[in-house]
């Protein structure tokens, strides 16, 4: 079982709503499919964000990380456009739950997120429960995942787990 994400931060701030993730004013435009939107993603607070994100890297924020409408759009382009895990203070727990059943991990922290900078080094062990901010040394405990959440964040997400195994995990 792959427990370890390893990647790039990308620091943001307190309060990033799903509509900083994709807008919403894309909801109704003639986009045909989610690969469609990618050129989107934080188009207003990092510009050209989808040509700079790498497999991989990872999305450092403060509180209320994906307040705002319950669109599961926005998890899954972060996914889509390579962002491997969120780690912020907190989450809105709709955005925190369709993560999950997507397949993409989120933590909660609290030290990892203040002294991070775009650019850092950030190490995951889900399994374990540490978040390590490489380039600046600093290590931090989270309570990890249950087995079975593990398991649906390493199919890919909720559906690819009942691909796998027929039937939910609890």
């Amino acid at each position: 079982m792959s427990v370890k994400v390893r990647g790039r931060a990308w620091k943001l701030g307190n309060n990033i709503s799903t509509d900083h993730i994709i807008s919403g004013k894309y909801k109704l435009k003639s986009i045909s499919s989610l690969e469609g939107m990618i050129p989107y993603v934080f188009e207003e607070v990092i510009t050209g964000f989808h040509k700079k994100v790498r497999k991989g890297d990872v999305i450092v924020a403060g509180r209320n990380f994906g307040m705002g409408s319950s669109r599961e759009h926005a998890p899954r382009l972060l996914k889509l456009v390579g962002i491997s895990a969120v780690v912020a203070e907190s989450f809105a727990r709709i955005f925190f739950r369709n993560a999950i059943n997507i397949g993409l991990p989120v933590i909660t922290a609290s030290v990892i997120p203040g002294i991070t900078e775009n650019g850092d080094e950030i190490i995951i062990d889900l399994e374990e429960g540490i978040i390590i901010n490489k380039s600046k040394g600093v290590q931090e405990q989270f309570k990890p995942y249950p087995r079975e959440i593990l398991e649906v964040i390493n199919c890919g997400g909720i559906i690819e787990y009942i691909k796998k195994y027929g039937k939910l995990p609890w």
